[in-house]
């Protein structure tokens, strides 16, 4: 599914988010940047423990603030580590996801990414149900690029078939019917 808004090119897709072809991926990370399950964990395992090592030196990171790290052996140039919660399993809320949202758009900003990827921040191992948390990042999104930005191409990747049924649902709810 694919979404233009104010020229920016806004895609929802199935996939792993650490197989993306984009210059940043955001990990909804825990303050304490430890990168032990979820989308963190797959991050670390696929590209590698330096990746946590570096976020770690950065730790620790506020929910509304971001940090930056390099992407292993990841396809991204980027990591940005954007905190849904304080600590390791803690529970997520819509304030949480919209501030690591804004957080990360804030991030790839900064470093001139023009591509970003965003898995469901704060569903999960975050605990927020997967429509919910969607809609909060796409207003993030959606007000992010109201504004001037860099980003040229916006992707939400959903993990399995039920995951992207509700980013379909969401993203057609926020781009669609109330552009």
């Amino acid at each position: 599914m694919v979404f233009r808004y104010k020229g920016v090119l806004i895609e929802v897709v199935e996939g792993d988010i650490t197989e993306i072809n984009v210059e940043a991926i955001v990990n909804p990370a825990n303050s304490k940047l430890l990168m032990g399950g979820g989308v963190a964990g797959a991050i670390k395992r696929k590209g590698g423990v330096e990746i946590e090592k570096e976020a770690r030196r950065k730790a620790p990171v506020q929910i509304g603030d971001a940090v930056v790290t390099s992407a292993g052996k990841l396809p991204a140039k980027w990591v940005i580590h954007a905190p849904t919660v304080i600590r390791p399993a803690g529970r997520a809320t819509i304030e949480s996801v919209s501030l690591a949202t804004k957080a990360a758009l804030r991030a790839a900003e900064e470093i001139g990414a023009n591509s970003i990827a965003f898995p469901a921040m704060g569903a999960g191992i975050g605990g927020l149900a997967i429509k919910e948390a969607v809609k909060a990042m796409l207003r993030e999104i959606k007000s992010h690029i109201e504004g001037e930005t860099k980003l040229e191409r916006i992707i939400l990747i959903a993990w399995g078939e039920k995951a992207l049924k509700e980013f379909k649902s969401a993203s057609s709810e926020l781009l669609i019917h109330n552009p």
